[in-house]
């Protein structure tokens, strides 16, 4: 067999394997789970997250999510707990644990500790009967067949079935939150997905210079303004600045190939009239749809029937909306 074929046959394995686990947790979503949910979507104080070792990362990751869903949470490494970080906790807390098996060292340890306090204990382990599980007050169960490699050690489908039984338990909360795109872009202002959600066509318009000429303008003053303002294209409006039209690149080529002499033609002679336009309260990606479908790469602005500015397909691409 060579490296490509056994490449192959691994790759394949490892999903196969990883993909029954996850299938089988459809049919583990029980009144427990509906009862974790209950509990983390009204309760008075924080979601406290804790795991040992790889459980660890994928709790440090749902809390991640947890965060980001509307449900705020605190991760605790289950070692860092027994040693002071078990401070953090308060009484209206609730945990979700994460352990394959339910019976480390660790946890033999912490879990009096949150029965002492007071606080409600979410377990999510592979073995009901496990310390962990059979101590908790609800049960996330997450049980495997084996992990992908061949000795069934290396932490693979059980860390997958942990973060997709999380992540469905955190899209349930966002669900009865109701956490929609506007709450969902004020803890994420940061990065594309943020300008996505509140990059607004004002924030960009401001960035460019205005070109902008009458319909009485003479067309070789027109080509100078467009060339100067470097958008490829020029409004043209009216004394009170109100649209009337827009000429672009495009159009100039046009009346290049209709026109010997252009010399005394105006603005208003071959201006697209009507042309489309956005709003400063738009969104960013809006405006990048309304291009998109249009096959335009310029959009003027306007509000109440004022021009304010142009946009240019590469403000949005240089802000990384497409």
């Amino acid at each position: 067999m060579n490296n490509e074929t056994k490449i192959l046959a691994i790759a394949h394995k490892t999903i196969e394997i990883e993909t029954q686990a996850v299938q089988q947790l459809k049919h583990l979503i029980d009144v427990d789970f509906f009862s974790a949910t209950e509990l983390i979507l009204n309760a008075s104080g924080r979601l406290v997250v804790t795991g040992i070792g790889k459980s660890a990362l994928i709790a440090r990751k749902l809390v991640a999510t947890f965060n980001s869903t509307g449900t705020p949470a605190l991760f605790m490494h289950a070692s860092d707990a027994i040693h002071g970080d078990f401070g953090m906790v308060q009484p209206n807390d609730i945990i979700l644990c994460l352990s394959k098996s339910g019976e480390t060292v660790e946890l033999r340890t912490l879990l009096p500790m949150i029965k002492n306090l007071g606080a409600k204990l979410i377990a999510m382990t592979s073995r009901k009967d496990s310390f962990l599980g059979s101590r908790a007050d609800l049960l996330l169960h997450t049980p495997i067949e084996s992990e992908a490699d061949p000795d069934n050690l290396v932490p693979t489908t059980s860390t997958t079935v942990q973060l997709v039984m999380g992540d469905a338990l955190a899209m349930c909360l966002l669900g009865l939150r109701g956490f929609n795109k506007d709450d969902f872009a004020k803890v994420h202002p940061g990065g594309t997905l943020g300008k996505r959600l509140h990059l607004r066509v004002r924030d960009l318009v401001t960035r460019n210079e205005k070109p902008i000429v009458f319909p009485s303008t003479l067309i070789p003053k027109v080509i100078f303004e467009i060339s100067s303002k470097r958008l490829g294209a020029t409004a043209v409006v009216n004394e009170q600045e109100q649209l009337l039209g827009i000429i672009t690149d495009g159009d100039i080529r046009r009346m290049l190939s209709n026109y010997t002499d252009f010399s005394v033609l105006l603005a208003k002679q071959v201006m697209t009239t009507n042309p489309r336009y956005v709003g400063p309260q738009q969104l960013a990606r809006e405006a990048l749809d309304l291009m998109r479908d249009n096959s335009i790469t310029q959009l003027p602005v306007v509000e109440g029937h004022k021009y304010l500015g142009m946009i240019h397909l590469h403000d949005l691409l240089r802000e990384g909306i497409g």
